[in-house]
């Protein structure tokens, strides 16, 4: 059986079953990207419920595993070289995890990098506006009453809508014909925008077909409605 109370966060988070991967989450955008990467890969994992409206990211023993102090964050106890690997960014984990598995990451180095380039893109991109679109719309900043804050992420979010558009001309998902961690990355986000956010109807979605039945094809996938559920909010 694997040995991981070297790592503090399992003083925070016990592990039931330390031969498994640790997930350290919360069913957020960013979180479920690696709980529906894991059900479709069929990984032996254990979840871990890191709930942020307790600051549980701010604990020395969660910065012990992801100093910035953000979920998603994993330790694989049969790391490179059967050693345990802790890992955090959610962008970094699904790609260590597609390549360990050899699954929905190309192998063909062109197709590689071409499928990598729209994880980053979601990375840089998509998630840090659909975010600001959130808090100006839906949160906090909502209360503002200047709106060009808010504006700014809607025409930012639109146009990056119709990026995706264009992209899924002829495609039925990111990379054409196959399923990749391009797909994991950004869905979770355009269901939060559209649903969580509400923000459909700002950015008029409506406008944006294929995305939407992207969308669609997407959530449909039975191991991603299993990953937007984990881990299992108490």
């Amino acid at each position: 059986m694997a040995d991981l109370s070297a790592f503090p966060v399992t003083r925070q988070f016990p592990p039931q079953h330390p031969d498994r991967l640790q997930l350290y989450s919360l069913p957020t955008p960013n979180g479920v990207k690696v709980s529906i990467l894991l059900q479709e890969l069929g990984l032996p994992y254990e979840p871990h419920l890191v709930d942020i409206s307790k600051d549980e990211t701010w604990t020395p023993e969660f910065l012990s595993l992801n100093p910035n102090g953000k979920i998603p964050a994993i330790i694989d106890p049969d790391g490179p070289g059967g050693k345990p690997l802790v890992l955090f960014e959610s962008g970094a984990i699904l790609v260590y995890l597609a390549e360990k598995a050899g699954r929905f990451l190309p192998t063909d180095p062109a197709a590689r990098y071409e499928t990598l380039q729209w994880v980053f893109f979601q990375m840089a991109a998509i998630g840090p506006m659909f975010g600001q679109l959130g808090f100006f719309h839906r949160f906090a900043g909502r209360e503002y009453e200047d709106k060009r804050p808010r504006d700014r992420y809607v025409a930012e979010s639109k146009r990056l809508l119709g990026v995706l558009e264009g992209r899924l001309a002829g495609r039925d998902w990111i990379m054409g014909a196959d399923y990749t961690i391009a797909d994991i990355a950004i869905l979770g986000w355009v269901r939060n925008l559209i649903g969580f956010y509400e923000a459909g109807d700002l950015v008029g979605f409506s406008d944006f077909p294929r995305v939407a039945a992207w969308l669609e094809r997407g959530l449909a996938r039975p191991a991603v409605q299993r990953g937007l559920e984990i881990p299992a909010r108490a």
